[in-house]
């Protein structure tokens, strides 16, 4: 099976920033709730995905804890595979953990008024004690790569074992850039919100990282634009790919 077709969708600030002070504002959450609509909401656009992906920094952020480097060793051989706790969940959060440090505390959390249960994506070589706790707080893993999480095998995976045709992108920014720069992103969906704050070390929409992929031009095709009723602007793009004569 193909992988799903696979939608960044993001909020950002005027400024390109995906996180800030202005985003907590009433300004800057009246957009967010905008853009969770069109995904999750009652009468969303994207409509036949069942769950959003996003990297660790992200998935820390939800955490509030620090890395889970301290785990028991499981008393019982932990069985070899995936492990799916709850696999017709209404709705997935998919977490992309290479090095097995997400050591959630439950199984699951609400983004507004939509429950997502928590699906961690790890490379097989995670210690058997990570394993081991989140099968005890019952959060599911997808095994993508052997000693390295591999994305295209997971984004393929969770098509095939959910059935899903399509796949939403959720951040951070190395997140997204690397999956745009390895072919793995087929559309922008960009909700940009009528807000600034001027801050300089915040993350943006799209941020090259050595270790995972490095900057290149890349070109997109604007297929739409919307005004929200905030004042919002809702972007989206096809992504074409690496210019040529760059």
């Amino acid at each position: 099976m193909s992988r799903p077709r696979i939608i960044c969708h993001m909020h950002t600030l005027l400024n390109g920033k995906i996180d800030g002070i202005a985003n907590p504002t009433s300004v800057g959450m009246r957009s967010q709730k905008l853009y969770f609509d069109l995904f999750l909401g009652k009468d969303r656009f994207y409509t036949k995905h069942r769950g959003w992906i996003s990297g660790s920094g992200t998935s820390r952020a939800l955490l509030g804890s620090e890395p889970g480097t301290d785990l028991p060793e499981p008393t019982e051989p932990v069985p070899a595979g995936d492990f799916l706790a709850a696999p017709d969940a209404r709705m997935f959060y998919f977490a992309v953990d290479g090095s097995g440090t997400l050591a959630w505390d439950r199984s699951s959390f609400t983004y507004f008024d939509v429950e997502a249960h928590i699906v961690e994506l790890i490379p097989a070589s995670v210690s058997d004690a990570f394993k081991a706790h989140l099968r005890s707080v019952g959060v599911s893993y997808i095994l993508a790569g052997e000693e390295q999480l591999d994305m295209a095998q997971a984004v393929r995976r969770i098509g095939e074992i959910f059935e899903m045709d399509e796949l939403i992108l959720g951040g951070g920014g190395t997140l997204n850039w690397s999956m745009v720069r390895d072919g793995l992103c087929d559309e922008i969906s960009l909700v940009l919100m009528p807000t600034a704050d001027g801050e300089t070390p915040t993350n943006s929409l799209f941020e090259a990282n050595e270790k995972y992929s490095a900057p290149v031009p890349i070109q997109f095709a604007l297929k739409n634009v919307e005004a929200l009723d905030d004042g919002s602007v809702w972007l989206r793009y096809d992504v074409l790919g690496p210019i040529d004569d760059a």
